[in-house]
């Protein structure tokens, strides 16, 4: 009898080594995995990753400038605006060369359009002198500063050629500079006037509102998800059907019921008239304010709130509190102490729901919102759907998107994401 050691690597059954074979079936593995998950990334990829690049992209864009004004933002690298004086006769003649090629391609409208976000009254300019300058010819008309000072006189406004000249780069900075109530001017960058600083205010509203918005539906909706949680099974599913019939219901329907209730020849003020305690003749102001708002606001959004809580407290044993009130705890320090602490996770989970939801909303702080209870949502919607100015949307949207990732940050470093759970 003998033995006999095998000190090469250790073969598979069709003799690969060991480890190869295991690393190809690890990779076929992972290969399979990928597949099943493949339709669902190419989905996230381009209805979720996609939409934000382009909008982090269109919020610095400025091609629309150098690509229609080639020749005048060549011409302008050599001008000093510092000087006080117009640019001379050849950015006028570049400026001419330019104008014509845009106005025969019909894009000087949409370039008077960009820099009217800068400068109200170029597009007029723009559009005003796009029907003249098909009547020259660049070979024999001149000197071009006489004509299109003749053409418009503002065309001999230092300012107007100041503007061209700071959005003549491909990429601008003057969307976010709007999005802060900042604005670049000769002199470097400064706040608007005071009459025209509006986002800040609305991005200061959209958190605090949502903040309000998200502790009282947390208020609500804590003593609901309880008695969800602890109820019979039978009455617990007839509530939670009650919690679910919003859904049922249309946002838009459930947003102008509040508006029939909250006016002040609404129900609730007739009711409070009708008991005595308030006056026919001062009837609350509930609708169109910020008190509005919230309560629209709180009512669409509290489902979100209860629903995580309850999956999350309907894990929690009711044992444990038999078991601290069996060692001398009462009621309000077993529930503390004990039950509280485990309905934490679904507490951060319903909020985060909540909150996130919240300063995205513009419908209902539109219908019932008036002028001080919009959020900058509202802002964001009427920039994309009517004013056009997509650059600004996209800088307003990206703002919000950081802000909401920095609270994600720091709501992880104090609470920990770990502890949100969904049950």
């Amino acid at each position: 009898m003998s033995e006999t050691t095998h000190s090469g690597p250790m073969l598979a059954a069709d003799g690969t080594p060991l480890k190869r074979s295991l690393a190809r079936a690890l990779r076929r593995q992972k290969l399979r995995a990928l597949a099943l998950i493949a339709p669902l990334l190419i989905f996230v990829l381009l209805t979720f990753v996609m939409p934000i690049a382009d909008m982090l992209s269109r919020s610095v864009e400025n091609d629309i400038v150098p690509d229609t004004l080639p020749n005048t933002v060549v011409a302008l690298e050599n001008w000093d605006p510092t000087t006080g004086e117009l640019p001379g006769e050849d950015v006028y003649a570049a400026f001419a060369v330019d104008l014509v090629a845009a106005v025969d391609a019909k894009v000087h409208t949409r370039l008077g359009t960009r820099l009217n976000y800068e400068n109200p009254g170029i597009s007029s300019l723009f559009r005003s002198t796009g029907r003249d300058v098909n009547k020259w010819n660049l070979e024999t008309d001149g000197p071009f500063k006489e004509k299109f000072i003749e053409a418009d006189k503002d065309w001999g406004d230092i300012e107007v050629w100041k503007t061209l000249k700071r959005y003549s780069g491909h990429y601008t900075s003057g969307y976010f500079l709007n999005a802060a109530d900042l604005e670049n001017t000769a002199t470097g960058i400064q706040l608007r006037p005071e009459e025209q600083r509006i986002y800040a205010t609305l991005f200061i509203r959209t958190m605090w509102m949502s903040l309000l918005i998200t502790g009282s539906c947390l208020l609500l909706g804590y003593p609901v998800a309880w008695l969800l949680a602890n109820l019979r099974a039978s009455t617990s599913n007839v509530l939670m059907i009650l919690v679910l019939l919003p859904f049922w219901t249309s946002l838009l329907v459930r947003t102008s019921a509040w508006k029939v209730l909250l006016q002040q020849q609404g129900v609730i003020n007739d009711l409070l008239v009708w008991v005595g305690l308030v006056d026919d003749a001062n009837r609350l102001v509930m609708i169109n304010n910020q008190f509005g708002t919230i309560i629209a606001m709180t009512h669409i959004l509290l489902p979100f709130m209860i629903l995580p809580l309850y999956s999350v407290m309907k894990t929690v044993p009711p044992s444990y509190l038999r078991a601290a009130k069996s060692l001398g705890a009462t009621n309000w320090t077993a529930f503390w102490r004990v039950y509280f602490p485990q309905s934490v996770p679904g507490i951060g989970a319903g909020s985060i729901l909540v909150f996130i939801l919240a300063i995205g909303y513009y419908i209902t702080p539109e219908l019932v919102g008036g002028t001080q209870g919009v959020f900058i949502s509202n802002r964001i919607a009427f920039h994309i759907s009517s004013s056009l100015n997509w650059g600004l949307a996209a800088a307003l949207g990206t703002i919000l998107l950081a802000a909401v990732l920095l609270l994600y940050y720091v709501y992880d470093k104090i609470v920990g994401i770990d502890n949100v759970k969904l049950g």
